[in-house]
């Protein structure tokens, strides 16, 4: 039986980023005429984004904000060398605050019986507000601006592990990206439960890569395998 629930936030327990990083893109193309399509700035500027968020942790660490701003910065320079990137990282700001729900949440976080953490690549206050907004039953949250460390990195595991005050042999780590939530918990000995979403616009890992403890499709199926654990 877990003792605790862990689960990433975007792309799990609400829908993922693909519909704001398309219109924040195919804003930018049209802003700065540029001489590319808006699917392919997104397909580039994620390649750097995820460069660059391996890299920034600890001493190294910047806001998920910055690092937008940063990596389109870097992704356009030499087609935008003084753009103001500010404008389009507030965009995706907007659906971080009130993301859209993902299926099944409420209903699913109402049957769960032990304590929820959040343990989130992304900035506090975004993290905040999109808990308020729909009213989730969240007990704890630990993003990586609180540790200033990124998923899949040890870091924020250890300190949500700490916050719950709970072995990681008897957590469930629930989070739809291989490489940063099944990855990042596998490294502790944490158990993982993948949630396969189809629209993810990108993850640089792949099934094969970690072992997965768990795959679902929807949130809803998560209560038939900890029942089944149980």
């Amino acid at each position: 039986m877990f003792d605790t629930i862990f689960f990433d936030f975007y792309g799990t327990l609400v829908t993922g980023d693909r519909d704001a990083v398309e219109r924040t893109c195919a804003c930018v193309v049209e802003d700065l005429a540029l001489d590319m399509s808006a699917g392919e700035l997104a397909t580039a500027w994620g390649h750097r984004f995820f460069e660059a968020i391996e890299r920034a942790n600890g001493d190294s660490f910047l806001t998920l904000y910055d690092l937008e701003v940063e990596t389109l910065q870097a992704t356009l320079k030499d087609r935008a060398d003084n753009m103001d990137a500010t404008k389009y990282a507030t965009m995706l700001k907007a659906y971080w605050q009130k993301p859209k729900l993902a299926p099944h949440v409420h209903e699913t976080l109402e049957r769960i019986d032990v304590p929820v953490c959040v343990v989130s690549n992304a900035d506090t206050e975004d993290v905040l507000s999109a808990i308020e907004y729909h009213q989730l039953n969240i007990s704890e949250v630990v993003t990586s601006e609180d540790t200033h460390s990124y998923k899949p990195h040890p870091t924020i595991f250890e300190h949500a592990l700490e916050k719950m005050k709970v072995d990681p042999s008897r957590v469930l780590h629930v989070g739809d990206s291989i490489h940063s939530d099944v990855g990042g918990a596998y490294q502790l000995g944490i158990a993982a439960c993948w949630v396969d979403r189809t629209d993810r616009i990108m993850d640089i890992g792949k099934v094969g890569d970690v072992p997965i403890s768990h795959k679902i499709n929807c949130i809803k199926e998560l209560c038939g395998i900890i029942s089944a654990v149980d």
